[in-house]
């Protein structure tokens, strides 16, 4: 096995269809580990093995592989590109030392390459930049260097470039000379050499003092100017034709930092960090970056990034700050959706365990010496909706359990049973997100589901006071039942929390207090209920202040049922309306479609509380508008902005329905209770 300073650890990161899964292809034939070159279209690649992302001819989730290359052990994690499928991505950054941003030379910068460059470079991580498809026709190299460093700064620089025919690179870093379609040679040689000195105060004294600066001493301070971020390579690549494969993996294997390179990781716990150095002797520390489920024997596999110590299947493994350790059983090396046992895993590399149903994403392990957690980059949250229904009765625990496992593999594939609406809701980060979602619960767990759009969760309120009554009368042979309750209800500030403000103000006994809870009791089963449409109510000031009692017939059911009906009465005159959820949303989009967007969220009842400029000619718009409005806003963002555009969303606050919505909610609410009695 490689020593610390011969491992390093590569996550490929880049918009959909950049060629990132054929450039590991590539990778994977030019070290020798397969025996002919796989491609995306004919469906064999190591990367893409899942059924579903061979059906769609597209990464769903990060897939690991290995290669030896002149003595280096490379890990690579290969992550899906489109936006909707960005969660193996970000948690993978954690994962590696150095990000390899793919562009497509046709395509272009597209928009998840600018958030995944972001990601990375907030996580602090190497970054080179890989240019593929390079011989593409409709490309403009020059142009798209230039777009690079407008859009990640001037220290993108080419450390090689095409040649004239396109059918070889020329590097950049040793040549001081020659032919390339893109800029002059030289040129780019001076500039690279001036960036990556850049990083060392002494070596820049020496070259500003007119000395000549040795390949040698560029070589010695590459590494450090890369992480430093000084220098940031461009690199050229055509992976169908194998063409600059092997003069990036010499980058990655002497200009790309090993994990004995870069500072220590770092533990949060509480306001306490805790430095975890890169030391093999050391105390056992790791995190699980990758959860995914075999398509074929459905076993569970963990992969885990090991910051410190070792790993084997004798070792007690702590999760967390749990108090019982586990056995890890053999650590594994994937490469793709095969796996192979190894010995032990070590300090600074990528194993997999199998079958530990309590690890999750995120999760730290350990071997009892240390406590937190590492960070993990922010990940979008899902708010693009659908509630199911299964189509079989009795599969409810099936669902259930299938669902589990789905938002295990993915961290913005959520799964809740609304309270409010009694709806069970899957939530993702668009449509094609969650249609994949259900082609894998169809597919890979055998259940079948209706879907429809969710309840939008209204909530009521009462917009005056007023005063209700009820007696409640009760007799049929024997002990009879008697309650009367008399109360005041008037509305209480919005957002109110709790959101029912209740006083007791009997005097004279009327009422014993004893029967208190059971009145209160009454007045929430409405609150729960609601009065206009069955939602929850909210904002509501109630004073209980008179009624009767009998002291045999009076009983906590008959002051329920009285406190329940009094409430009710009190509604019916204190004008009842409706209230909306209004959401704060945030939408980048590309500059020439602002006015567009802005008019559309305007038609959706939407109002823009400001705007700010991106690098690389993107805005983002920040409003607020109703949910009902833009409860599925992806696809009219996608067909706007030419699948440009993304959002991000969180409740503000409720306020009232305009008069026509809420009868139609009404409607709706009365059409549903009408169909449930038939």
């Amino acid at each position: 096995m490689a020593n610390l300073k011969d491992i390093r650890n590569i996550v490929l990161l880049g918009h959909g269809n950049a060629g990132k899964t054929s450039l590991v292809e590539a990778i994977l034939h030019t070290a020798g580990v397969t025996t002919r070159l796989g491609s995306v279209e004919e469906k064999n690649t190591v990367s893409d093995y899942d059924d579903e992302e061979k059906q769609r001819g597209n990464s769903i989730h990060s897939s690991l592989m290995y290669i030896n290359f002149n003595g280096t052990h490379i890990n690579l994690i290969d992550t899906p590109g489109y936006p909707d499928f960005v969660s193996p991505a970000l948690v993978s950054i954690p994962a590696a030392e150095t990000a390899l941003i793919v562009i497509s030379a046709s395509a272009g910068i597209e928009m998840n390459t600018r958030k995944l460059f972001a990601a990375a470079t907030s996580a602090g991580k190497a970054r080179v930049i890989v240019v593929n498809k390079m011989d593409s026709e409709n490309a403009d190299l020059t142009e798209l260097v230039s777009q690079i460093q407008e859009s990640f700064g001037q220290q993108c620089r080419c450390a090689n470039l095409p040649s004239a025919d396109k059918t070889s690179v020329i590097d950049c870093i040793a040549n001081e000379a020659g032919q390339s379609a893109v800029m002059d040679v030289a040129q780019a040689h001076t500039e690279l050499l001036e960036s990556v000195i850049e990083a060392d105060d002494a070596l820049m004294e020496s070259y500003l003092g007119g000395e000549a600066v040795s390949p040698e001493k560029i070589a010695d301070v590459f590494v450090k100017a890369v992480m430093a971020g000084t220098v940031i390579p461009i690199v050229f690549t055509n992976a169908r034709k194998e063409i600059g494969i092997k003069e990036l993996l010499t980058l990655i294997a002497n200009c790309t930092p090993s994990p004995a390179d870069v500072p220590p990781a770092v533990l949060k716990h509480g306001d306490k960090t805790i430095e975890v150095k890169a030391d093999p002797n050391g105390p056992l520390a790791g995190l699980v970056f990758r959860i995914g489920y075999d398509p074929r024997s459905n076993m569970k596999y963990a992969s885990i990034r090991l910051f410190s110590g070792s790993l084997d299947s004798g070792t007690q493994l702590y999760i967390n700050d749990a108090k019982k350790p586990v056995r890890p059983g053999h650590p594994l090396k994937m490469q793709g959706g095969e796996v192979k046992e190894v010995e032990k895993g070590l300090c600074g590399d990528i194993i997999t365990l199998a079958k530990i149903d309590e690890l999750k994403l995120g999760d730290t392990v350990h071997n009892g010496s240390f406590e937190g957690k590492f960070a993990m980059p922010p990940v979008p949250k899902p708010m693009f909706a659908l509630a199911l229904e299964p189509v079989a009765r009795g599969d409810e625990n099936k669902i259930s359990a299938a669902l589990e496992k789905l938002a295990d593999e993915d961290a913005c594939f959520k799964v809740t049973r609304d309270t409010q609406t009694k709806e069970l809701v899957i939530n993702g980060l668009g449509d094609l997100h969650l249609r994949v979602m259900l082609s894998k619960l169809e597919n890979r767990y055998k259940v079948h589901v209706n879907t429809k759009p969710p309840k939008i969760p209204y909530r009521e309120t009462i917009t005056g006071k007023a005063e209700g009554h009820y007696r409640h009368k009760k007799q049929t042979g024997g002990a009879g039942q008697f309650g009367e309750v008399y109360l005041r209800v008037e509305p209480a500030p919005r957002d109110s929390d709790p959101s029912l403000i209740y006083s007791w103000d009997i005097f004279g006994g009327s009422i014993p207090g004893q029967f208190e809870p059971a009145i209160l009791k009454g007045i929430n089963d409405v609150m729960e209920n609601g009065f206009l449409a069955g939602f929850p109510m909210q904002d509501i000031k109630v004073s209980i202040y008179d009624g009767k009692y009998h002291p045999v017939d009076s009983k906590e059911e008959a002051f329920r049922t009285a406190g329940k009906g009094a409430f009710l009465d009190a509604l019916e005159k204190a004008k009842p309306t409706l209230l909306e959820p209004i959401v704060n949303i945030e939408i980048t989009v590309p500059a020439e479609n602002m006015g567009d967007i802005t008019g559309d969220l305007a038609s959706r009842r939407g109002r823009v509380s400001g705007q700010e400029m991106l690098p690389g000619g993107m805005m983002v718009v920040k409003a607020q508008v109703p949910l009902a409005e833009v409860a599925n806003y992806n696809s009219q963002l996608k067909s706007v902005t030419g699948g440009q555009g993304s959002y991000s969303m969180e409740l503000s606050h409720y306020e009232p329905t305009p008069p026509n919505i809420q009868q139609q909610v009404i409607e709706q609410y009365k059409k549903e209770k009408q169909e449930e009695k038939e």
